[in-house]
């Protein structure tokens, strides 16, 4: 059985990243397996701009983003498995895997990074009545289509939900000739960036439809209309509250889900707020060897944030296949109130290391303070304007705030008059 020093699971944002990094700090003897024809994952269909303004301090598009760091990868050596999909993982780091080439093929890796990205929730995970007719697509799906595969997949388009990708392909619809009726959201606020209601929405007269879902499809070969409801405070229709709009297209962009399958078979601890691993300040999962990075350990508003935190995973792998994994007296991190998720969910006490939590608030707020608490010692109290569910925050607490503390980390925000 070929054994490695490291293997990356997925050749995206994330899977490149943390290969550049393990590379880069002497990790010579790694493969990346990649289930596509070439690497870059989602970013390849993403041709808008926006990306890489905090890793390379420039606005890029998709596809130049991973042309960056698989220019990157290429200059290091380091090898892809591409048209490969891994199918086992073992808690001993044995991997499965097969392709046209090789066939069906086991591997075992001193050390794993999971940079599986994630999946667009389907129709059947919304309650949406009605026949089953075309026209129905994710908005990642759509963006496929539109932006490799040159296809226009309808003219008149209705879009549910207000998240990033939806928003994206409202503008993308509509510079393409479609006439996009709406976008509506079962939330009371949008789940987008500022910068997409802005620039996908407003600037071309999009109306958004807060507290609104669809609650019917109509058609019997291809949909022929939706019926749109507000919704109460519990997310149900209001009846009587019905609007019907004469479409051909209707997107789907209601919500994003880390990819765990593999994850969850290898028996690593899953957090259920956030449907990915739960994972140490080294990002390693609850199975030694086992690392978790990008949009399979936690849904990212930015790809600068998945290229970051794979350099942490990968970095934390370099610890441990050099044995300087962390000893010191570990913490649990837990959200508090407003705060819907943190990670890393556990953390050691090394007064030499910087650590840097990720969390987000669970509803807009104009001004919120943000605290972090263990038991009744204040570690960070900071105030904060524009707080949005959908823009990720992070906070650095040093090693030496952290020694000698005595309970688990609580992060909470409160709401200001």
């Amino acid at each position: 059985m070929r054994k490695y020093q490291a293997v990356i699971i997925g050749g995206g944002s994330a899977g490149l990243s943390a290969a550049v990094t393990l590379k880069e700090n002497g990790i010579e003897d790694i493969v990346v397996i990649e289930k596509d024809s070439e690497p870059g994952g989602i970013l390849e269909q993403c041709i808008h701009n926006g990306f890489g303004l905090q890793t390379f301090h420039e606005q890029l598009s998709g596809p130049a983003y991973a042309e960056r760091y698989v220019n990157m990868a290429k200059k290091l050596n380091v090898p892809f498995k591409l048209n490969t999909m891994v199918t086992a993982l073992h808690p001993d780091r044995t991997i499965e895997y097969v392709n046209a080439e090789e066939g069906y093929v086991t591997v075992q890796a001193d050390a794993i990074i999971l940079a599986v990205g994630c999946y667009e929730r389907p129709r059947g995970g919304v309650n949406i009545m009605g026949t089953r007719p075309a026209g129905i697509y994710t908005a990642g799906q759509a963006q496929r289509y539109l932006n490799i595969d040159g296809y226009l997949v309808g003219k008149k388009v209705f879009i549910l939900g207000s998240g990033d990708i939806g928003l994206i392909m409202a503008r993308r619809m509509t510079l393409e000739g479609a006439k996009v009726y709406g976008v509506a959201e079962i939330m009371p606020y949008s789940n987008g960036l500022p910068r997409n209601m802005k620039q996908c929405l407003e600037d071309f007269n999009i109306p958004l439809y807060l507290s609104h879902t669809v609650t019917r499809v109509y058609g019997r070969d291809r949909l022929e209309k939706i019926e749109l409801s507000q919704v109460d405070e519990h997310r149900q229709p209001i009846p009587g509250t019905q609007q019907y709009f004469d479409v051909d297209t209707l997107l789907l962009s209601v919500g994003l889900i880390p990819e765990n399958h593999l994850a969850e078979k290898a028996g690593i601890r899953m957090d259920p707020r956030i449907k990915g691993p739960v994972v140490d300040d080294t990002y390693m999962t609850s199975v030694p060897g086992i690392f978790a990075c990008g949009n399979g350990l936690h849904v990212h508003d930015l790809v600068d944030y998945v290229s970051l935190q794979a350099k942490r995973a990968a970095l934390g792998a370099v610890r441990y296949l050099k044995k300087q994994a962390p000893t010191g007296t570990e913490y649990q991190t837990e959200p508090g109130d407003g705060i819907g998720y943190v990670v890393p969910a556990r953390v050691h006490c090394d007064i030499n290391d910087n650590v840097e939590f990720f969390f987000r608030v669970r509803k807009p707020m104009e001004t919120g303070t943000l605290e972090v608490r263990c038991g009744d010692q204040v570690l960070r109290h900071m105030q904060k304007h524009k707080l949005m569910p959908s823009e990720m925050e992070r906070m650095v607490i040093t090693g030496k705030e952290l020694a000698g503390l005595d309970g688990n980390l609580v992060f909470s925000v409160k709401e200001d008059q």
